[in-house]
């Protein structure tokens, strides 16, 4: 199955807005847990989810960059 480039892009933005905001929800809940284990374990889910939405950033920016080369 080939991949546009374009739709590369559009598929990272969407992967990266969707670990972003499993992310932002994991730090958000922090707040609520009083137990330093759980804490911890849910602070690590949410920077796995950070590193993941990098993950998409990159891929939508290297992405982008292949459309714009092609083109040329």
């Amino acid at each position: 199955m080939n991949v546009s480039a374009k739709l590369a892009v559009f598929m990272a933005a969407f992967f990266t807005l969707f670990c972003l905001g499993f992310a932002v929800n994991g730090f958000i809940a922090l707040r609520e847990i009083t137990d330093a284990a759980e804490a911890s374990a849910s602070r690590g889910y949410a920077w796995f989810w950070t590193f993941l939405a990098a993950i998409g950033v990159v891929m939508g920016v290297v992405s982008w960059w292949i459309m714009r080369e092609e083109r040329k």
